[in-house]
């Protein structure tokens, strides 16, 4: 299986703190992979650096073999990587509707010269074509009844829903997703886990996950990988990993209990670090 993303020798530092230190793991085309560890592991800080909002104080990143370790966000975004974060970053006082378009401008072709010759170029044209894909993506998300509703009245759980709306309009084939189920009760984490695994098998998207509950990465994902103090203790299927005495010490201290993820009751927000 053709590789979408790999990680070489990437350290992160921040002045005297070290961020990340000499992480590598690849991605395979289609896979839904899982970052793991406890706060202030490094898992945000990896995420940020594969989106471009970081750059490495050391190693690479290549995305379908293209070096893109020096590329801006908007020119990773623009080759097919799309993101979500952990704190909600909506435009509050639009519709949930124009919150999922502003997910398209970098797949918009008209500029401000030929969009105003509105009927006479092809504007018109590519606005309708976008609001279509843009009504696949409220259906596919169930989100029909909130369409026009401003995005900051809704509530916790839908507003996560609309940002993976709005990352999901970029039509990205690598999707990454911060805590996407941080705050959510128990009903909406199992929606949205639903949505994630179709994204991965209906939409072919690969998807590389944040997540502190364990129930949900050791249902949904094809692999897993740990940090902790920013470098990377183990890496493969959910079950080898979760059993390794190297995470549960990580987690717990301890090498003989049973691995339980300690934010699983209530997700704490992880630093950038």
């Amino acid at each position: 299986m053709a590789t979408s993303l790999e990680v070489r020798g990437v350290s992160l530092r921040f002045g005297g703190v070290r961020a990340l230190t000499d992480v590598s793991f690849a991605i395979r085309e289609g896979e839904l992979f899982s970052i793991i560890g406890p706060n202030g592991a490094g898992k945000t800080s990896i995420v940020n650096c594969i989106s471009g909002r970081y750059k490495p104080t050391e190693g690479q990143l290549f995305y379908q073999g293209r070096d893109i370790t020096g590329l801006t966000p908007n020119a990773r975004a623009t080759l097919g990587i799309g993101r979500t974060f952990q704190n909600l970053a909506l435009f509050h006082h639009m519709s949930v509707l124009d919150n999922i378009m502003v997910g398209r401008h970098h797949l918009l072709k008209n500029n401000f010269l030929t969009g105003s010759l509105y009927w006479l170029t092809g504007a018109r044209k590519e606005e309708l074509e976008h609001r279509r894909k843009v009504e696949e993506i409220i259906d596919f998300l169930d989100l029909q009844s909130v369409r026009k509703a401003t995005a900051g009245t809704l509530s916790y759980g839908l507003r996560k829903r609309v940002e993976l709306a709005r990352a999901m309009a970029l039509e990205p084939r690598l999707i990454l997703l911060d805590e996407p189920m941080a705050g959510m009760n128990f009903e909406e984490k199992e929606d949205m886990a639903r949505y994630i695994v179709d994204l991965n098998e209906e939409f072919g998207m690969t998807v590389v996950m944040i997540e502190h509950d364990m129930g949900v990465v050791m249902d949904i994902s094809h692999r897993v990988m740990v940090l902790d103090f920013g470098k990377k203790i183990a890496e493969g299927d959910p079950a080898t990993v979760l059993a390794d005495p190297h995470v549960k010490r990580a987690y717990l201290g301890e090498e003989d209990e049973v691995l339980v993820d300690p934010d699983d009751a209530a997700p704490a927000q992880e630093s950038a670090a």
